[in-house]
């Protein structure tokens, strides 16, 4: 069991970690505790430790056990994750694009093409924002941008700038 003093710590908990924490809720109000204690030890509310006493109640620790997820199960597993997320590290240019940039589309099209499983475009946003990517915007500069000219505005004529538009010293009222 992951708790540390006396509160379960992480905001989201895997399934196997909630399973836990309800056994663990049923196990304190069986020694005597009463549920706002077993609430405030675990970091939920009084009502959730409630439905978990009327379950245990129900149908025994059976009933607080972990149930399988609804709906259809995932296309591709953690590992075939893993080999997308691979892929992508070898850039798109690497899968056939002529760019340098990974779209949402792009990553859609090269796993139907490895795996030949679809997934919609938002759900690849998420998932892959779940896997510790995030979108990447390329900075966009004009192409006759000169970068020792910029250079030399900042450090010459941006200072003369700020120092005409400064505001005035105001006299102490003291």
């Amino acid at each position: 069991m992951s708790h540390t003093n006396g509160m379960w710590q992480p905001n989201t908990l895997s399934s196997q970690q909630q399973e836990e924490r309800r056994l663990e809720g049923v196990r304190l109000l069986q020694a005597g505790w009463s549920q706002a204690a077993v609430a405030r030890h675990l970091g939920v509310d009084r009502r959730t430790v409630s439905r978990w006493q009327q379950r245990f109640h129900d149908g025994g620790s059976e009933a607080l056990r972990t149930r399988s997820k609804p709906g259809r199960p995932p296309h591709l597993d953690a590992e075939q994750w893993q080999q997308v997320l691979a892929l992508l590290e070898q850039g798109p240019q690497a899968a056939g694009f002529a760019t340098q940039r990974w779209t949402l589309w792009r990553i859609q099209w090269l796993i139907r093409q490895r795996f030949e499983v679809a997934y919609h475009p938002h759900y690849l946003s998420q998932k892959l924002h779940q896997l510790g990517w995030s979108p990447q915007k390329p900075a966009v500069y004009a192409r006759e941008r000169r970068e020792e000219l910029v250079q030399a505005w900042q450090q010459e004529e941006w200072p003369r700038i700020q120092q005409r538009h400064a505001l005035p010293e105001l006299p102490s009222p003291l």
